[in-house]
């Protein structure tokens, strides 16, 4: 079994040295029931949300969609791109491991998505856990 580096071992590389696939992608017009269904059948914890371009705009964890189900507002009608409001900051492939580790420490995120030219999402950098 080969382990992943931490970010701390790899500060002088690049992130797309080191991130993880990002997971399913998704369109921001679906429901944030389908949105859990999804990642449930994926099993995994994220999912990289779209626009009708399809441009990443963002990424969503279960955490944040099963607080939105649970809210007194919330109805089926409610759709991904009602519920994203700021996006997450994005790295580019080429971004240095020192620059995505200040950003993930200095801004408090769990996980860091990596877009590339085009929009699309090669991967996500996570901490190690």
């Amino acid at each position: 079994m080969q382990t992943r580096p931490t970010i701390d071992s790899a500060v002088h590389g690049e992130v797309i040295d080191v991130m993880e696939a990002a997971g399913p992608q998704v369109w921001d017009d679906m429901s944030v029931e389908v949105a859990l269904s999804v990642m449930a059948a994926a099993r995994t914890g994220r999912l990289v949300v779209c626009d009708q371009d399809s441009q990443c705009t963002a990424l969503v964890t279960q955490r944040e969609l099963t607080a939105v189900r649970n809210s007194s507002a919330y109805t089926d009608r409610v759709r991904l791109r009602d519920v994203l409001g700021v996006h997450a900051p994005f790295a580019a492939p080429v971004t240095t491991m020192a620059e995505a580790e200040h950003a993930m420490c200095t801004r408090r995120l769990g996980d860091l998505t990596v877009v590339d030219e085009q929009g699309e999402t090669p991967g996500v950098l996570a901490p190690s856990r």
